[in-house]
């Protein structure tokens, strides 16, 4: 299946969505370099490269919640370009942006807080550490992207995932997984969703269902 471009309109984002977004992105260009968060050049290059990305999953989330409060986690979520979009677009979604970096933390706080998200945690800590924590709770639905090779963090980004739940692995567009992997940490393959961003770099989707 392949998902159109234009992400923004499919999600009939409003005016004020919009510019959250259009803030956040700001908020990224003013610390991007006290606090390596980014190498894009421009404010428009974090639009085209990684909230429309993020616009791209928060789409899956949005259909898989048909507006119901779910629990969703963005593991590795670094400056927040995958999570937070999924925040602003699904506003009826949980959204915990998991960041082991403390500093990564620190302005995820501070971003979240600026742009007056309440439906955002931080939680400063590993994917795969999750169900350890206290108030430990089980998602809903999970993402991640440029954390490694899906072999490499499927299990850690599933484990906290409930049965039923869904989790949505950003892709190169040629990239594979040993399937036996996906069978050990219990999830299964349901859909790929192949897009193209307005530069014209290939992107997939990888979705898995927990069994």
């Amino acid at each position: 299946m392949k998902v159109k471009p234009d992400f923004v309109s499919p999600l009939n984002l409003s005016a004020e969505q919009l510019a959250k977004l259009r803030e956040y992105a700001a908020l990224v260009w003013q610390k991007r370099e006290t606090l390596n968060l980014t190498s894009v050049r421009d404010e428009k290059e974090i639009w085209d490269r990684h909230i429309l990305d993020g616009l791209a999953v928060a789409a899956l989330l949005a259909k898989e919640a048909k507006g119901a409060a779910v629990k969703a986690a963005d593991y590795g979520a670094g400056a927040g370009y995958i999570g937070i979009s999924m925040a602003v677009a699904a506003p009826n979604a949980n959204i915990a942006l998991v960041e082991s970096l403390e500093r990564r933390c620190r302005f995820l706080e501070w971003a979240v807080f600026k742009l007056g998200l309440k439906n955002v945690k931080v939680l400063n800590m590993r994917a795969g550490e999750c169900n350890r924590v206290a108030d430990a709770e089980f998602f809903d639905f999970a993402t991640q992207r440029a954390m490694g090779k899906l072999d490499d963090v499927l299990q850690a980004c599933t484990r906290a995932l409930r049965a039923g739940g869904v989790f949505a692995a950003y892709q190169a567009a040629a990239s594979e997984y040993n399937p036996l992997m996906a069978q050990k940490c219990g999830v299964r393959q349901e859909n790929i969703f192949e897009y193209a961003l307005p530069d014209g770099k290939a992107r997939k989707l990888v979705i898995f269902r927990k069994l």
